[in-house]
C-alpha cells in the first residue's frame, strides 16, 4: 500500500524507431568499430609485423555508406565557421595541437589567438622558408604527407595502398577529347591507359599521398604543367586513412573527388583531390565555379568544366610550387601521369614527405 503508482505511456509513443536512427546508430556504431581495428593494424605496422589484406564485402560497404557523413561533414563545416571567443582560442586549439602534432613554429602566424575558427586554423598558412621547393628533381610532393603507394600503372589497374587496387578509368572517369589537352589523337581501340600515354616509349606512372588532420592543408603545384580541364565527381565521404584504403577496394572511385587533368613537357598530367569524411570541402584557387559536398547529387554522376576557351587555347599555366589549392581537413591526393621510362621515384612507401620534396626525377 505504500508503493507510488507508476503512469506509464505505451512504449510506441515514448519512443518510435525510424529508419534513419537505424542506419545512424549501426552505421556509426560499425564505424567506431572499424576506427579500432585500423587502431590494431597500425600498432602492428609500427612493430613491423606484416598484415595480410582482407576486403570488405558489399555487404560492409553498403553498411559504411549507409552513415550520414556528408551531412556530418557539412555540418561540421558550419561549426568550423562558427567564431570562438577569444578566451577559448588557446584551449582549443592547443588540444588538437596536442593530438595530432602539429608543428606551430612553421606557421606564419604562431599566435593561437589570431585564427577566429577552426576553419581558419586548418587553412593556416606556412612560413616562406618552412618548405623550400626543389628545383633540382622533375616532380615534387604537392603537399605534406605519408606516401601510400607509387609506381608504374599496369593493366589499367592503380594501386591505393600495397595489395588494393581501383580502377584507373573509373577513377578518372571517360577520356577527355584529345583537341582539349593538345593531344594527338590516339585509336580508340586501344587500352584507357594506352589512350593516356601519347608519347612512344613513355610509360604511366601514379603517386598517393595522404594528408593526416595535423598536416598541413593546402597543396600546390609539383610540376611546371597546364591545367585544361576539371572533373568534378560527387560521391561518398568515407575516411581514407590508410587502415580503411587497405579495407575498402577502389575507395578512391567511391568517395568525391575533383581531377584536374592536362599536360607537361612528357605528355599527360592529372592531380586528383580525394575528399573524406568532415572533408566535403574541395577549394582549387583559380576554380570559383566548383562547389563540392551538395545535399544533392546522383549517384554515378560527374561534370566537366574545361579551362580551354576561344580566348585562353592554353588552359591554366601552373608553376612548380606555385598556390593550387586546399582541403580543410586531411585527405589524400593522387598523381596520374606520363613520363619516360627513365623516370625513378626517390620515395619509399609509407614514408613521411612534405610539401616540395623530390617525388621523382629523369
Amino acid at each position: 500500500t505504500d508503493r507510488k503508482k507508476l503512469h506509464t505511456a505505451p512504449v510506441g509513443q515514448v519512443f518510435r524507431l525510424r529508419p534513419f536512427h537505424v542506419l545512424v546508430a549501426t552505421g556509426g556504431g560499425y564505424a567506431g568499430y572499424r576506427k579500432y581495428e585500423d587502431y590494431k593494424l597500425e600498432q602492428l605496422e609500427k612493430r613491423g609485423i606484416e598484415v595480410p589484406v582482407k576486403l570488405a564485402s558489399e555487404w560492409e560497404v553498403a553498411l559504411y555508406k549507409s552513415v550520414p557523413t556528408r551531412l556530418l561533414s557539412r555540418a561540421w563545416g558550419r561549426l568550423n565557421q562558427v567564431e570562438l571567443p577569444t578566451w577559448l582560442r588557446k584551449p582549443v586549439y592547443s588540444l588538437y595541437i596536442w593530438t595530432f602534432g602539429v608543428n606551430m613554429k612553421e606557421a606564419a602566424v604562431e599566435d593561437l589567438h589570431h585564427y577566429r575558427n577552426l576553419s581558419e586554423f586548418f587553412r593556416r598558412k606556412l612560413k616562406p622558408q618552412a618548405r623550400p621547393v626543389c628545383c633540382l628533381h622533375s616532380v615534387i610532393s604537392p603537399s605534406d604527407g605519408k606516401i601510400l603507394n607509387f609506381g608504374q600503372v599496369k593493366n589499367c589497374e592503380v594501386e591505393q595502398v600495397k595489395g588494393v587496387t581501383y580502377s584507373l578509368e573509373s577513377f578518372l572517369g571517360p577520356r577527355i577529347c584529345a583537341e582539349e589537352l593538345h593531344f594527338s589523337q590516339v585509336p580508340a581501340g586501344n587500352s584507357f591507359q594506352q589512350q593516356l600515354v601519347t608519347k612512344e616509349g613513355n610509360e604511366l606512372y601514379h603517386c598517393v599521398i595522404y594528408l593526416a588532420p595535423g598536416d598541413y592543408h593546402c597543396f600546390h603545384s609539383p610540376t611546371d604543367w597546364r591545367v585544361s580541364h576539371r572533373r568534378h565527381f560527387p560521391g561518398s565521404l568515407m575516411s581514407v586513412n590508410p587502415g580503411v584504403a587497405r579495407w575498402i577496394k577502389e575507395l578512391f572511385c567511391h568517395n568525391e573527388r575533383v581531377v584536374l587533368t592536362g599536360d607537361w613537357k612528357h605528355g599527360f598530367f592529372s592531380l586528383t583531390a580525394v575528399g573524406a569524411t568532415n572533408v566535403g570541402s574541395i577549394r582549387i584557387y583559380f576554380d570559383q565555379d566548383l562547389h563540392t559536398n551538395s545535399p544533392c547529387y546522383s549517384k554515378g554522376s560527374y561534370n566537366d568544366f574545361s579551362f580551354i576557351s576561344n580566348n585562353n587555347k592554353e588552359g591554366i599555366p601552373m608553376r612548380k610550387g606555385e598556390h593550387l589549392g586546399e582541403f580543410n581537413l586531411g585527405s589524400t591526393i593522387v598523381l596520374i601521369f606520363e613520363a619516360p621510362k627513365d623516370f625513378k621515384f626517390h620515395l619509399k612507401a609509407g614514408q613521411k614527405i612534405r610539401f616540395g620534396e623530390a617525388l621523382g626525377s629523369l
